[in-house]
């Protein structure tokens, strides 16, 4: 019997105390079966320790709806199945990967070395480093570090193609892989700005993703090939990648896939001002998110997706089109959604609501929701920042006179925002 670390390390990536853990699956199990579960400290402390090799059904139905991931990939073991020896590894290829202080379990797990002989064990791994970047996205936002490391883990999947002995399921995983670490760096670098870093990387993720023949990657792949042409102001292009995202497999295949790429193509037609395809979009999107199971297994990219995100898409979307009321309304639902450590997103949705209450004439609660936003390192030149600047602009286009604006444009460049709750 030994500790699970992966489960230890996900729950350490989620910054949850085990107390905190089994409120978050006795939620779980009353919200899947109608009854409060009855999960204590006592219970996780035996998840994490090993004690409990394999958990009860329904905690695992609890520990999935709490981490997105099947049992297996928590570190749990079925009944008459043994585990995989750790294999000796002769190093073809050394990656080292550079730790920082960011204290994320990413940055700070040891160099990855590549084996002679490739198995499903070295793509696990690959999946669980995968699954640590979308958490730290997740909750801070892109940054130079997390585009770097993904790049380098990339190159690291590569490696193991070219120079390792494989079947060929393993090599198509390993594309997959190495297309979904790509397609991060490219969304980091959008989140950032770095715009024409994003292109470099866009080219080469649609390149692997189509090698590996994995319907999720490729809708991962164009859907942020969507964004960055929404960021770039190409709407054509969005629309044609959104477009692209409804031919993959997975978009035919999983309600919560198609869900995703109606929205996207809302977003884009809404910039168009194609106000008929963009409001058809956003109810097929709530239509097909009404269809989906939350309990299918998918990878770490698609967790963000939840009924709260969809209300955050639909809510630009209607901002675009006009129709700044309702947008607020969808705004609130997205907001109350997110997560405490979703700091990245909530300072850019509170953002869009500012935005959303300027545009109905509401010009000191439009700064006062903007002043209390708590802008994530790095977010300055990104994403937020620039919806910060298109605020700024609006007030002062809106109410160039008035004494809020003239606060609002005298505050210190530097000046730190009002905190938000962290938690």
């Amino acid at each position: 019997m030994g500790v699970n670390a992966v489960l230890r390390d996900r729950i350490e990536d989620r910054g949850l105390t085990q107390a905190e853990l089994a409120h978050r699956m006795n939620t779980a199990i009353e919200r899947l079966t109608g009854r409060l579960g009855t999960v204590s400290e006592r219970t996780v402390h035996n998840l994490v320790s090993g004690r409990t090799r394999w958990p009860q059904a329904r905690i695992r139905a609890a520990l999935r709806d709490v981490f997105g991931s099947p049992a297996e990939e928590l570190g749990f073991t079925p009944p008459g199945v043994t585990r995989r020896p750790p294999q000796t590894e002769k190093p073809v290829r050394r990656r080292h990967f550079v730790t920082t202080t960011t204290g994320s379990a990413l940055f700070a797990m040891a160099p990855l070395v590549a084996p002679s002989t490739v198995g499903v064990a070295d793509v696990q791994r690959l999946r669980n480093r995968l699954a640590s970047m979308w958490l730290m996205d997740d909750r801070k936002g892109g940054g130079p570090d997390l585009e770097s490391h993904a790049v380098q883990h990339a190159d690291y999947a590569l490696d193991l193609l070219q120079n390792g002995s494989a079947t060929q399921r393993v090599r198509g995983r390993l594309y997959a892989l190495a297309a979904s670490f790509t397609a991060g760096a490219m969304w980091t670098a959008v989140d950032s700005g770095q715009l024409a870093r994003a292109e470099r990387h866009l080219e080469k993720a649609i390149t692997l993703a189509g090698l590996s023949g994995d319907g999720q990657v490729q809708h991962q792949t164009w859907r942020y090939a969507a964004m960055l042409a929404d960021q770039r102001g190409r709407p054509a292009d969005s629309i044609a990648a959104a477009e692209a995202a409804m031919s993959t497999a997975a978009h035919r295949r999983d309600p919560l896939y198609a869900s995703l790429s109606h929205a996207r193509l809302a977003l884009a037609a809404s910039t168009e001002r194609d106000t008929h395809r963009a409001r058809r979009a956003v109810d097929r999107a709530a239509e097909a998110f009404s269809h989906a199971d939350p309990d299918r297994p998918r990878p770490a990219s698609m967790d963000f997706y939840t009924r709260g995100e969809l209300d955050g898409l639909t809510a630009i979307t209607l901002l675009r089109l006009g129709h700044p009321a309702r947008s607020e309304c969808h705004t609130h639902r997205c907001l109350a959604a997110l997560r405490p450590d979703q700091h990245r997103n909530r300072a850019y949705y509170n953002l869009h609501l500012a935005l959303a209450q300027l545009r109905q004439g509401e010009v000191e609660q439009a700064c006062a929701t903007a002043g209390m936003v708590n802008m994530t390192p790095g977010a300055a030149g990104g994403r937020t920042g620039r919806l910060l600047e298109t605020f700024t602009a609006a007030l002062n286009s809106l109410a160039p006179d008035a004494a809020v604006t003239r606060d609002w444009n005298d505050r210190p460049p530097n000046a730190a925002p009002v905190p938000q709750e962290d938690v």
